[in-house]
């Protein structure tokens, strides 16, 4: 006799749960206004995606073609997939001083995992997420992008 009802109360548990579980998807069939599903290929051109949503990693320039990095590699450091590569250049100052100058930065996008460790421990505030996130191609080599423009140069008072 146990045995059956622990059977029936572990079937009125099951029906529970998953009642519980279609709570969201059964509000969604009596109001079908509160859908917030996307219409993807449709609404391409008016698409906003969300603050926090990373896509691929930039380096923001302002209208002078200047950037933030100084080249200390931190990225390129903490980057636990090797996705990043930093190589500088020496340059020398109007005082005669030399200084590290960024040459290239490059980002491949096909081994980032999108972690975000480069974009947070950048102590210049150089890199940032796009909201770019269409990233099919069928070359490979079209996911290794330069990160600085041709001709940048470093932003006044960042050191």
């Amino acid at each position: 006799m146990r045995s059956i009802v622990k059977y029936i109360s572990e079937v009125l548990s099951g029906v529970w749960s998953l009642l519980k579980g279609m709570k969201v998807t059964g509000s969604y069939f009596f109001r079908p206004s509160a859908i917030v599903t996307q219409k993807y290929p449709e609404n391409r051109k008016d698409l906003v995606m969300f603050e926090r949503f990373k896509g691929e990693v930039i380096m923001p320039h302002n209208e002078n073609n200047e950037h933030r990095c100084t080249g200390c590699g931190i990225c390129e450091i903490n980057c636990p997939n090797g996705t990043i590569e930093v190589i500088t250049k020496t340059i020398i100052t109007p005082e005669g001083k030399k200084k590290r100058a960024i040459d290239k930065h490059i980002y491949r996008l096909s081994m980032c995992s999108f972690c975000a460790l480069c974009v947070k421990t950048c102590p210049s505030n150089a890199l940032a997420f796009s909201q770019e996130f269409e990233h099919a191609v069928f070359d490979r080599s079209k996911l290794i992008k330069i990160s600085n423009k041709p001709g940048s140069q470093l932003m006044k008072g960042v050191e």
